[in-house]
């Protein structure tokens, strides 16, 4: 099975369960229900790029870049005809910096996809493949390419969201917050255009605030230890490489979602974070999982439903939808 059989399966498999059993023509009247109805519609009138239909030799995804040798890919799936302008949320896979693809999230983009936004769903390289901190330089870079693209596919550029889960979350606070003086452009600088590659809002699932911390000591974690390497300077790198580094006034608002019980990234992380942004006036949310362990597929139905729920009820307050 290739890559694009598991988004096909994904997209196709998508269709929520209520307590475990399918929803679907169960109406008395014999009508879909509304879940069905969405999955419906999505399925014949959203749309995934590259489109094969209309071009078949084109490649499996999206090339947004390359680095070290290593093409670097994205899907882009629109909620309907790419002619329409539409906010936009470009969502980053965690993983520890380590494992992990793009094809592994596909369903967490289906409730943004329910919000009518479109969707850019992207990979980066992992240790295995290139040392910190080439995630964060790629993460940047296809940011970049979501600007630079945005009349051929619909983004609107004034309502880009930046999205992701533990790994995926630290790479989408450091896409957001950052600018072109953090020097994480430079390695794909020849490519890039001159304009600013600014977001509306971040959305951070659990994601490591302070690298520093899972680096050395207590709370030390392998797969960090494994990104940097035997890299020289690892102090000083994983400073710049932590969110809480580039707290400042006129950041986008951002939202953290952190269980209390989380054993990968300390909910400590998403607190400190917090508390940071407050002190310099960003608004910003913090929605605390109480007991929560890392990762949504370890929380209950209700408290994910509860977490989803505040991040659309925070992007509309802010005006992304």
């Amino acid at each position: 099975m290739d890559r694009r059989d598991v988004l096909r399966q994904s997209l196709a498999g998508g269709i929520a369960l209520e307590r475990g059993n399918p929803v679907g023509l169960g109406a008395p009247d014999g009508e879909a229900d509304a879940v069905t109805r969405w999955a419906t519609m999505a399925a014949y009138e959203f749309l995934r790029f590259p489109d094969h239909e209309r071009n078949s030799l084109s490649q499996p995804d999206i090339v947004y870049g390359r680095a070290g040798g290593i093409d670097l890919r994205l899907d882009v799936i629109t909620a309907g005809p790419e002619t329409q302008v539409r906010p936009t949320v470009l969502h980053i896979h965690g993983g520890g910096w380590v494992k992990l693809m793009k094809e592994d999230r596909i369903m967490y983009l289906f409730p943004y996809l329910a919000q009518g936004m479109n969707a850019v769903n992207i990979e980066y390289r992992l240790a295995s493949q290139a040392l910190a901190p080439a995630a964060v330089e790629d993460c940047r870079r296809a940011l970049h390419w979501v600007h630079e693209h945005a009349k051929e596919y619909g983004f609107d550029t004034r309502k880009v969201v930046v999205a992701g889960e533990s790994a995926g979350g630290h790479l989408a606070l450091m896409s957001g917050m950052l600018d072109r003086s953090a020097g994480f452009d430079n390695a794909g600088a020849y490519g890039l255009g001159t304009e600013p590659a600014g977001v509306a809002a971040i959305v951070n699932f659990f994601g490591i605030t302070d690298v520093a911390d899972v680096l050395e000591g207590p709370n030390q974690r392998g797969w960090a230890v494994e990104w940097f390497g035997s890299l020289p300077d690892r102090e000083r790198l994983a400073k710049q490489l932590s969110p809480l580094t580039y707290v400042r006034e006129g950041l986008p608002p951002i939202i953290s979602i952190h269980g209390t019980d989380d054993s990968a990234v300390p909910y400590e992380h998403s607190l400190r974070l917090h508390e940071a942004l407050d002190r310099v006036g960003v608004p910003n949310q913090l929605v605390t999982i109480p007991h929560g362990e890392h990762g949504n597929r370890r929380w209950s139905r209700e408290e994910n439903l509860h977490a989803q729920t505040a991040v659309f009820r925070f992007l509309r307050q802010h005006n992304v939808l």
